[in-house]
């Protein structure tokens, strides 16, 4: 009679060569339920009320109507990002404007970053087919991300290529020769590497870091012949959209112009107090500026300076200021902790126009949230209670999991060293501007990769024990 441990041997066996298949299907099937369970929160297109960022929206619907990339119809800006806003007119284009048709387009992305996820820890980490399968389970089951990649926000967008461009660093570091096929990955490193940062400009310090990852198995001269065309070609990506920014601003202006913004609300007198209160910095903006046209590209050089004046001025704060915002960024909590709550007094804008005033012991709290914006719907006891435990528990088991897992994977740093440097480099970017938790989640799948590593050391060590 065959012993338990052999039964579940020959399960895991049985369904090897088609795990990728299955966790690809249960990612779907999930996704797919709740977006046709909560019409009321992802139907934008019926209710009128946006999840995520109404602004990519208004982008896309400008660019099909007139093919001038701005918030204001036919006036050119630089406000966020372009290549999402050019991805969902796409989407608008050739399928109409739908929370059905972005909700598939971003369960598509999901998909493949699952995938390309597989691929990565398959080719880095010892029984990576297992470790990736095991981590992309726990990618199509993070409540935080199925929530989020539903919603008409870039998350997935960036995400695919985030992927991607780690995937294509393996590959081409894994060429022992400079073949045809060797020089293809490297331009599509490059393509990829300079899209990604049309998508969110944030990428250089993984880069970086991958540059040096190379070094860990090549040689110098290795190294910059492969790497060489990926910057190169990503440079090339990037310099329509520096050419077009120049000829709308007369200025350098390389990706956008709230960069400025970004550093103020994550480096002033209101960024630890806000962020320890359990809000987000969005909700703040400075008190003094010069500027008349508050999202011009000089109001946003004036924030920019601003911040950095603040840092001069008050050196004593930075270590306090650099520890919150990493705890922040770290947390297994949803951060934010608090949203505004509604009130009579409407918001005009995320340049702070919600009203700050002190609770009944002393505590921060925000008002003036107009009745029916989507923030307020993070309030409510399906976000702020179920959703929160939920978080906390999944990706709070899942975080000390993947400290296990690094612990274990020490002894092949040559390889799993890029996982590293994909936290490393992402907490550097939001340490220095300012964290949440909707910027940190893209790299969250690669940490889960440590987790699952953790869980199938584990899962063998049981196995060992019940063969005795």
């Amino acid at each position: 009679m065959p012993r338990p441990y052999n039964n579940d041997l020959m399960l895991l066996q049985s369904l090897s060569p088609h795990k990728l298949a299955i966790v690809i299907l249960l990612c779907i099937v999930v996704r797919l339920a709740i977006l046709i369970a909560f019409p009321s929160i992802f139907a934008f297109d019926q209710t009128g009320t946006i999840h995520g960022s109404q602004a990519y929206d208004e982008y896309a619907q400008n660019l099909l109507t007139t093919g001038v990339y701005g918030r204001t119809a036919g006036v050119p800006d630089a406000a966020i990002p372009p290549l999402y806003s050019y991805a969902l007119a796409a989407v608008y284009g050739i399928f109409g404007r739908g929370y059905m048709q972005v909700g598939l387009f971003h369960i598509a992305l999901d998909v493949l970053c699952i995938a390309m996820l597989y691929e990565i820890g398959k080719r880095l980490l010892p029984q990576g087919e297992w470790a990736g399968a095991l981590a992309g389970l726990f990618y199509a089951f993070y409540p935080y991300l199925i929530f989020q990649n539903l919603t008409l926000i870039d998350t997935p967008f960036f995400m695919f290529w985030l992927h991607a461009f780690v995937l294509l660093m393996v590959l081409l570091r894994q060429r022992s020769t400079l073949d045809r096929r060797t020089w293809l990955i490297a331009a599509l490193g490059g393509l990829v590497l300079g899209l990604s940062m049309l998508a969110r400009p944030i990428m250089p310090p993984l880069a970086v870091f991958a540059a040096l990852w190379f070094l860990f198995r090549l040689n110098l001269k290795q190294a910059i012949l492969r790497l060489l065309p990926v910057a190169v070609i990503s440079v090339a990506v990037l310099a329509p959209w520096i050419i077009r920014n120049f000829q709308v601003f007369s200025a350098f202006v390389p990706m956008t112009t709230t960069s400025g913004a970004n550093f103020w609300q994550g480096n002033s007198e209101y960024t630890v107090p806000y962020f320890r209160a359990g809000y987000d910095v969005q909700w703040t903006s400075p008190d003094n500026l010069h500027a008349t046209d508050l999202s011009s590209r000089e109001a946003d050089a004036e924030r920019f300076t601003l911040a950095l004046q603040f840092l001069r001025e008050n050196p004593s704060k930075i270590p306090e200021l650099l520890w919150v915002k990493f705890l922040v960024h770290w947390s297994i909590d949803i951060a934010p902790r608090l949203n505004p709550a509604e009130g009579e007094v409407p918001r005009l804008d995320y340049e702070g126009n919600v009203i700050p005033k002190d609770g009944a012991e002393g505590e921060l709290e925000l008002g003036g949230l107009p009745p029916g914006d989507p923030v307020g719907e993070y309030s409510t006891p399906l976000f702020d209670q179920i959703g929160r435990t939920i978080h906390r528990f999944y990706y709070g088991g899942l975080f000390f999991l993947a400290l296990a897992g690094i612990a274990l994977t020490l002894r092949y740093w040559r390889d799993v060293s890029l996982l590293w440097f994909v936290q490393i480099s992402m907490t550097l970017i939001y340490v220095f501007f300012h964290p949440s938790t909707r910027y940190r989640v893209p790299t969250d799948p690669m940490l889960f990769l440590f987790s699952a590593y953790a869980m199938m050391w584990a899962w063998e060590r049981w196995q060992d024990h019940r063969k005795k």
